[in-house]
């Protein structure tokens, strides 16, 4: 173990930065221009630096940057490499996107290789190789490409709800912060908002109805002020990192005080709890970090366990407040303390502040003892109350708060003297002085520091009084041997200390090694589990061992059910944990039970186990000791555990959910080649059955025969419409059905539509509600026609003769206000996104079937669009389940959306198709915020 003294370097944390620097050379550098939002000129400073590089002879390829019509950012295109626009084929439209393969081909293996691409957030059309921008730039900075590039602070991952809370848009084009924090460089570009309002008015930023628009909404100017706000805080955030790297990797040891974060110092007095709160509070008025330590010394380890408790019940506070918390053990609290603050770089140390004892080490002592250790700190001590004041005087770590210790040193001196008496003849003085010395070590080895120096004392005293003349007395002959006595008691008294530091540290060690052991035992033990019961059982014994007492595992079932352990049902019931409980901590994600403050008086302590997907169970610990809980060492083995236990829950789910998904397509498939091969087989004799039926019913027959050929002919139409629907469905899910998108008045496929249905709808009175005025939408007429046939056919089939049957047309979500567009650049012209999703701010076309028939079965609305999927009341009708089916695939080829419900609290059922809207037929420019788009 190294000692805290030594500052040579961390040999893993150097191999660690020699590995990165590699990773780092066989990578591109990544430049990232960041802004508050649109129009502070990422783009335009990001050209400035290509222009730069370019007069020093490095001209850099331009990738895709986006001018949106301003001149001055044009201007600085002149003269500079570009890369020609891929063109994507996204529903019958060529879609400019970025080249990958182009830039690869042209960049890969040359020197100093760099690509400008604007907009990293931005969403690819379907069918490239990658989703987002950022993927294509990752793999550019993979091949060995630099890149410069401009991103805004709305499209932050972890800035997503806040941004939406503020401006009321929720951007949908986000990127993950992770990659964010990876790039060599960010450079903040900082406009003011009224300058950037003024931008604004001037057409600087968008022009015409746009720029109003912009104005209105987005551009308001508290939402500027609130991005900008974001913008310099999550820079400064990335800035702070970099100046802790640049510390590290430099091995600077004083602080730095570019950030005002605070290091709290709980004590072992009663003014801890109050320290921390203060703490919490100046935290808070300054709005920065803050941590909070206490350092555990041998002496304060030998305090009461109710000290003890004390102390470390504000440590649990500390964390409660948001504070990052640590326990360290060490010999000199000042010097641990000014280390911790020097390794995270904290400014400002706040402590209490008490009387000096002379039976303890008082808080103006540390304070000195801080104030020549660390003189650059900021040292802020905290009044104690009149409370506080009044148990000052109480007693720290004496001689009688182990008195069996003192005790065995005396005894263990004394019997080093009885061995001695009688070989005192035999041997020198010089030797007996050893052996006294050799039981001082020995008992700080056993007991510590305090017997250790009562036996150091009592091991002269002994010597002069029986081995130094004259004997049985306190007086000296020889004035040497005074120094004798002085060495050897100063022998004594620093062997004895460093014996007694030494065994704590090795104690500390070993508890440390254990606790790491035990995470590795359980990972080792989880990563072989296959079945959720193995790692149930693996994980409550693990734990069992490491924290005495009994552990169970909750697990939650496919239907979110909190399932009780297995090992609970051989409990007797007085010691089995409490459900109520363990729900309540999976419902709120947090702690309950034992030594938290819902439920502290519980046995159990429950926590949950909480996976990168979702929280999959909760972990009921009751331990052998209460005390435990309450040590944050000890605290986070467990979270760390439940958290390992939590994530193989979840892989062993996935296992299954990918078995099932693998079983599952596999089954389509095989079902899909049977359909597909019954359904061309079966056409040719379908349509000789057809075809005689016909004939024979143009014959002159009898009564019953003509009957009889007639009823062949329904059958065989019936037959043959249902192996249309096979064959349709296969082509829909091979892909290959091709849509044939017109621009078309929704009144005429109403119209196609029932005059399709011919006299299925005889018997029922049609009523179409489709105002005059509906705008044309892009869709293949044959395809929606079949979708409305279908729904008409439904409500003919499945409601009484007579009833009534309504078709209802309207738009829905255009121009309004509060929607808007989320998408990038030309792809807002379509209506839609590239997920296929609707956009709000286009507003879509609504078309209804409803009746006044029975209805829906209840909680079954989803179900009806699944393949070979019937009603209850459904076996005495023909069909085999797929007219539904069709019509979801059709309209998800279309970038719709299809759903059932009820018509009415009363009955009746309705159902609802959405296509989107879109501007027929030119697109518009390319334009950078996905938010501004209405």
């Amino acid at each position: 173990m190294r000692s805290p003294t030594d500052d040579r370097p961390d040999p893993d944390a150097l191999l660690a930065h020699l590995q990165r620097q590699e990773q780092s050379e066989a990578r591109g550098r990544l430049r990232i221009y960041f802004g508050a939002s649109a129009g502070v000129g990422k783009t335009f400073a990001m050209l400035q630096a290509a222009r730069h590089l370019a007069d020093q002879g490095r001209a850099p390829l331009i990738g895709v940057v986006e001018t949106h019509g301003r001149a001055d950012t044009a201007a600085l295109l002149d003269g500079l490499p570009r890369l020609p626009m891929r063109q994507v084929d996204h529903r019958g439209r060529a879609l400019p996107e970025f080249d990958l393969d182009g830039a690869l081909a042209r960049l890969k293996d040359q020197p100093d290789a760099l690509i400008l691409v604007d907009e990293l957030a931005h969403s690819n059309v379907a069918g490239s190789r990658h989703p987002k921008r950022w993927q294509d730039v990752e793999e550019l900075l993979a091949s060995g490409i630099s890149v410069y590039t401009t991103v805004n602070v709305q499209h932050l991952e972890s800035l997503n709800d806040v941004v939406g809370g503020i401006t009321g848009v929720r951007v949908q084009e986000t990127l993950p912060d992770t990659f964010f924090d990876r790039a060599d460089e960010v450079v903040l570009v900082d406009t003011p908002a009224d300058e950037l309002l003024a931008r604004l008015k001037a057409g600087k930023v968008y022009q015409g109805a746009q720029a109003e628009r912009a104005g209105q909404h987005f551009f308001r100017k508290g939402n500027l002020m609130a991005l900008r706000e974001l913008a310099l805080r999550r820079t400064a955030d990335r800035v702070e990192d970099d100046v802790q790297a640049w510390r590290s990797n430099e091995r600077i040891a004083p602080v730095w005080k570019t950030e005002a974060a605070i290091l709290c110092a709980i004590g072992p007095g009663d003014e801890a709890e109050s320290v921390v709160r203060s703490a919490a509070q100046l935290a808070q008025q300054l709005a920065v970090s803050w941590h909070a330590v206490y350092v555990e010394t041998p002496a304060l380890h030998r305090l009461p366990d109710a000290r003890r408790e004390r102390s470390l019940r504000a440590v649990r506070l500390a964390q409660d407040l948001g504070a990052t918390t640590a326990v360290l053990a060490a010999q000199d609290p000042a010097q641990a303390l000014a280390e911790y603050a020097r390794e995270h770089n904290l400014s400002k140390l706040l402590m209490g502040r008490g009387a000096p004892s002379p039976r303890r080490w008082g808080s103006r002592d540390l304070a000195a003892h801080l104030g020549r250790a660390a003189p650059e700190l900021d040292l802020i001590q905290v009044g104690a109350s009149a409370t506080q004041r009044s148990n000052e005087d109480d007693p720290g770590p004496t001689f009688g708060a182990a008195p069996r210790r003192y005790v065995w040193a005396t005894l263990a001196c004394v019997g080093v003297a009885a061995v001695c008496w009688p070989l005192s003849h035999r041997i020198a003085n010089d030797n007996i002085v050893m052996l006294f010395l050799l039981g001082v070590v020995g008992v700080a080895m056993r007991w510590g520091r305090g017997p250790a120096v009562l036996a150091s004392f009592l091991s002269v005293a002994l010597f002069d009084f029986l081995f130094v003349a004259p004997r049985l007395s306190l007086a000296v002959s020889d004035v040497q041997y005074v120094i004798t006595f002085v060495v050897m008691l100063a022998v004594g008294l620093i062997t004895g200390q460093l014996t007694a530091g030494l065994r704590y540290e090795a104690r500390v060690s070993s508890e440390r090694e254990a606790r790491a052991r035990g995470l590795f035992e359980l990972t080792r033990e989880l990563a072989g589990a296959l079945q959720t019961e193995q790692v149930v059982a693996t994980a409550e014994q693990q734990l069992a061992l490491q924290f005495g007492g009994r552990a169970l595992l909750h697990v939650l079932d496919d239907d979110d059910r909190l399932q009780p352990s297995p090992t609970e049902e051989t409990l007797a019931v007085g010691d089995r944990s409490d459900a109520g409980t363990a729900r309540w901590a999976l419902d709120h994600e947090q702690a309950a039970g034992l030594g938290t403050d819902t439920l502290p008086g519980s046995q159990w302590f429950y926590l949950p186990l909480r996976a990168p997907m979702r929280t999959r169970g909760v972990l009921a610990l009751r331990p052998g000791d209460a005390q435990t809980l309450m040590l944050p060492e000890r605290r986070a083995q467990l979270e760390t555990a439940a958290r390992i236990a939590g994530q193989a829950l979840e892989r062993v789910h996935y296992v299954e959910v990918a078995q099932q998904a693998l079983l599952q397509i596999e089954s389509e498939r095989l079902r899909n080649s049977l359909l597909s091969a019954l359904s061309h087989d079966l056409r040719t004799p379908l349509a000789a059955l057809q075809g005689l039926a016909e004939t024979l019913a143009k014959r002159d027959l009898d009564p019953g025969a003509a009957e009889t050929a007639q009823a062949i002919e329904q059958q065989s139409l019936r037959i043959n419409a249902m192996v249309h629907n096979l064959l349709d469905m296969a082509r829909l899910q091979s892909g290959a059905l091709k849509l044939n998108r017109q621009w078309q008045p929704v009144d005429e496929v109403i119209g196609s539509s029932l005059q399709l249905m011919g006299t299925a709808l005889a018997r029922h009175r049609v009523v179409l509600d489709v105002p005059a005025t509906l705008p044309l939408v892009e869709l293949d007429a044959v395809l929606i026609e079949r979708v409305l046939a279908n729904l008409l056919e439904n409500a003919a089939k499945y409601t009484p003769p007579g009833s009534e049957i309504r078709v209802i047309a309207r738009t829905h979500g255009a121009g309004d206000a509060g929607d808007l567009s989320v998408l990038s650049g030309s792809h807002r012209s379509s209506g839609l996104n590239v997920d296929g999703d609707v956009v709000a701010g286009r507003g879509e076309m609504r078309l209804s079937v409803e009746d006044n028939g029975p209805g829906l079965p209840p909680g079954r609305e989803e179900a009806l669009f699944e393949k070979f999927t019937r009603g209850h009341s459904e076996s005495h009708l023909p069909g085999v389940g797929l007219g539904l089916a069709i019509c979801r695939a059709i309209m998800q080829a279309h970038g719709g959306r299809i759903w059932a419900e009820r018509a009415t609290p009363q009955g009746g059922a309705r159902f609802s198709l959405a296509l989107p809207l879109g501007e027929p037929p030119a697109l518009p420019a390319f334009e950078e915020d996905r938010e501004l788009q209405p």
